[in-house]
């Protein structure tokens, strides 16, 4: 009797602009013969997923390496209600290269996101795959909610990171998970500042500046003999980092992956969508120090 092969759920964890690793991760994986039967993701974890489930891959790396620091200025479309950015011009990429509708995938792929109302985890798997995207991704505070059926999504990082659970109740025998949190907490209170933009008059340089004010000014609280209070962004970010690192172990602990990748990636902030390179190399690193890990859960016969 023929044994039936063990299907490989790939899951890409939550993490900002570190999550462009998930690209090198998934190109290192390809050298080792590792394709995957389906994939998972969990905000910028889903936006890489579902550019990979659509064939896409190679488009999305090529845009993110060729991001600069004023390209990613131009993606944010400031809004003041519910959001600091509106997301659509971050979802034009799916719009131009990667719409589909989830039935179309080459392969099948979930997304977490969280109902803003009720607090429970929502797992996307029909209709349009970038409104699915748009939802996960959208982090409060920074991103605008997404309307949904009868309520609001945000960022599936608020209650499952790293989806490993959504990976197994897919049908996956094996899951190699990707989680973005090693090290992170802390890192945003000790960087502070944004790269100065020299467009005066673009709407990308008056983001600059806002976000500037937002992320680096600092303020004194004279009751406390002028102590200098971190900034608004910095505090935001600390606090995102502790609590998806502290909800992604909790859940790991009781939903393992077979194999935990973990890029290591403190140095790059929040809004470094820039530094792709850096991400991407690091992604394939991560992926090699897990040779032997991927070698003993997935059989040495699939490593040759």
């Amino acid at each position: 009797m023929n044994r039936r092969r063990p299907k490989i759920g790939l899951v890409l964890g939550s993490g900002a602009a570190r999550g462009w690793s998930h690209i090198g991760v998934i190109r290192a994986l390809q050298e080792e013969n590792i394709v995957p039967d389906l994939v998972c993701g969990c905000s910028i974890g889903a936006f890489v997923g579902a550019a990979y489930a659509a064939g896409e891959l190679e488009r999305l790396e090529s845009w993110v390496l060729r991001l600069t620091w004023q390209d990613v200025l131009g993606l944010l479309d400031i809004s003041w209600r519910s959001g600091l950015i509106k997301g659509e011009r971050l979802m034009q990429f799916f719009r131009q290269e990667a719409e589909r509708e989830f039935k179309d995938l080459a392969m099948p792929f979930a997304a977490v996101a969280t109902d803003l109302e009720t607090g429970r985890e929502a797992w996307l798997r029909e209709g349009s795959v970038a409104r699915a995207v748009r939802a996960s991704i959208a982090m409060p505070g920074l991103f605008t909610p997404v309307p949904y059926e009868d309520g609001f999504y945000v960022d599936g990082g608020l209650v499952n990171p790293v989806p490993v659970s959504l990976a197994r109740a897919l049908g996956a025998d094996i899951v190699i998970a990707v989680d973005l949190g090693s090290g992170m907490v802390g890192r945003a209170f000790r960087r502070e500042g944004l790269q100065p933009v020299s467009a005066e008059q673009s709407e990308a340089g008056r983001n600059a500046r806002l976000l500037s004010r937002l992320w680096s000014a600092r303020s004194d609280n004279g009751a406390v003999g002028q102590v200098s209070l971190p900034s608004l962004m910095s505090v935001m970010t600390s606090s995102i980092n502790i609590m998806q690192v502290r909800i992604a172990r909790s859940r790991l602990a009781g939903e393992p992956a077979d194999v935990l990748i973990a890029p290591r990636l403190a140095q790059l902030g929040l809004m470094d969508y820039h530094r792709a390179a850096e991400a991407i190399a690091e992604g394939r690193a991560a992926v090699r120090r897990m040779l032997p890990a991927l070698e003993h859960a997935l059989g040495r016969e699939r490593l040759q």
